[in-house]
């Protein structure tokens, strides 16, 4: 799905709430350097499917695994189906 200016002026109003230690790559490169995570069905989290989570301040663990937590990424798995 396209990144339209209605889905960055969303993400930029989900993101002006929250401090990204990445600055934000994943909107600012339009797309191109999203972490690596899959939507489950739930709300509020994703699963992170990143080679070092832990390294993430947006990553939950959680048995032998990790959640995404981040708004934006979570935003963008939602709705634009990346």
């Amino acid at each position: 799905m396209e990144l339209t200016e209605a889905h960055l002026q969303e993400i930029k109003k989900i993101a002006s709430g929250i401090k990204c230690p990445k600055n934000f790559e994943c909107y600012e490169s339009r797309l191109e350097k999203l972490g690596k995570a899959r939507d489950f069905g739930v709300e509020q989290s994703l699963y992170c499917l990143e080679d070092k989570p832990q390294n993430c301040s947006f990553s939950l663990s959680f048995g032998r695994g990790y959640f995404c937590t981040c708004p934006v990424r979570i935003y963008i798995a939602k709705n634009l189906e990346q």
